[in-house]
């Protein structure tokens, strides 16, 4: 009777457990969702390289995002790759289905594609985890730190299947960027002499 006791105690939580990390997930969406559009300035590092800086806007599905060397332009309907270093571009259609779990898609992505548990709480701060559900993907969980207050995201920490972890680090969030549908499309005019590769 004990033992049984015990087991449901220890289900009901996982249960209640699970259920504050889906809330908290659907907290943080909800809140990066009413701003409309916003920007952030963050760190990264694959494990064992530099720490690199980047920058990201977003608008619903658009975002303009900006990492070393590369940035990428998605407009809703198009994606533009521009390579600094040789000064190229590749154009593809915007599929909102494929993609990693970009800097973007962290505010954005589909709960039902992920087995989200709550993995620790620290001083105002929650751990949530996701796993993928489907097989054959190239991450195996993403471990994300949300504000208990103000259910910000201020860190989160991307592992592969192969073990090796990507950490990304906001450094500071303007959640009224006001941006303009423009500045999310690739201007060929901005990238004097850029080479066009259209993929569509």
């Amino acid at each position: 009777m004990k033992k049984g006791l015990l087991v449901l105690c220890l289900s009901f939580s996982v249960f209640a457990q699970s259920n504050k990390a889906v809330s908290l997930i659907d907290g943080m969406q909800k809140k990066y969702k009413a701003m409309g559009s916003f920007s952030a300035n963050f760190t990264y590092q694959t494990e064992g390289a530099a720490t690199m800086s980047g920058s990201i806007t977003v608008k619903g599905t658009k975002f303009r995002l900006k990492t070393a060397g590369q940035e990428i332009f998605n407009n809703g309907k198009e994606v533009a790759t521009y390579i600094k270093e040789i000064n190229e571009v590749n154009i593809s259609s915007f599929d909102p289905s494929e993609g990693d779990l970009n800097p973007a898609k962290i505010y954005s992505f589909d709960k039902k594609a992920y087995k989200i548990s709550l993995k620790g709480v620290s001083v105002g701060v929650s751990t949530v985890e996701l796993a993928p559900v489907a097989k054959g993907t190239q991450v195996k969980s993403i471990a994300l730190k949300i504000s208990n207050a103000d259910l910000t995201v201020s860190e989160w920490t991307i592992i592969n299947k192969a073990g090796k972890k990507q950490h990304f680090k906001v450094a500071k969030l303007n959640p009224k960027a006001n941006a303009d549908d423009k500045f999310f499309s690739f201007d060929k005019k901005a990238f004097p002499g850029v080479e066009v590769n259209d993929l569509r």
